[in-house]
């Protein structure tokens, strides 16, 4: 199993295969409009432009499950994306990406490379690990998506490389996406 036998809703409507990405290396990112780590569009953007004419791609996923921190529409949230930091990457409309109700691409994104904690030296991350120890323990369990900006590295293959957490800024997995590029 890879990536490539999952489809998902673009924002305009059309279900797609993302069996439209094989070769490429792609970035899979639960994002959030109202979220402490948003300005993280940015960096996004920016490795977009830096390096997607080496087939390299950013796919987004909306998500409201943490803190309602994208509680808009899908037409709303991809004006915000465009216009705030313009965003030019593939966008999909929202998914649930925890639980009972998650998109079935994020519970095989979990469950492909586990959750390995936050990193703590980043400057949200006591704020984020005190709001969900104190508001949502059973976020912490298992390996399932803990916030917004979760961020997996897929290879040309389909497989899973990488699991980066809200914590890890786009600029840091550089070194990684630059060696899966070189596969």
């Amino acid at each position: 199993m890879n990536i490539y036998d999952f489809k998902a809703t673009a924002m305009n409507g059309k279900e797609i295969s993302l069996e439209a990405y094989k070769g490429k290396v792609i970035l899979v990112v639960n994002v959030a409009s109202r979220c402490g780590f948003t300005f993280q569009y940015k960096e996004l953007q920016e490795l977009y432009e830096q390096y997607k004419d080496q087939d390299f791609v950013i796919l987004g996923f909306p998500c409201n499950q943490f803190a309602d921190q994208e509680p808009d529409d899908n037409e709303k949230v991809h004006a915000f994306c465009t216009l705030t930091y313009g965003v030019s990457f593939p966008m999909f409309q929202k998914v649930n990406v925890r639980d009972e109700d998650a998109h079935p691409l994020f519970t095989y994104l979990a469950d492909s490379k586990p959750f390995e904690g936050f990193n703590e030296g980043h400057p949200v991350a006591k704020i984020l690990i005190s709001l969900i120890n104190e508001k949502l323990p059973h976020y912490m369990e298992g390996n399932s998506i803990k916030w917004n900006f979760t961020k997996f590295l897929i290879g040309r293959d389909g497989q899973v490389l990488n699991r980066f957490e809200s914590t890890t800024e786009p600029y840091e997995m550089k070194p990684f996406i630059e060696a899966a590029l070189q596969k």
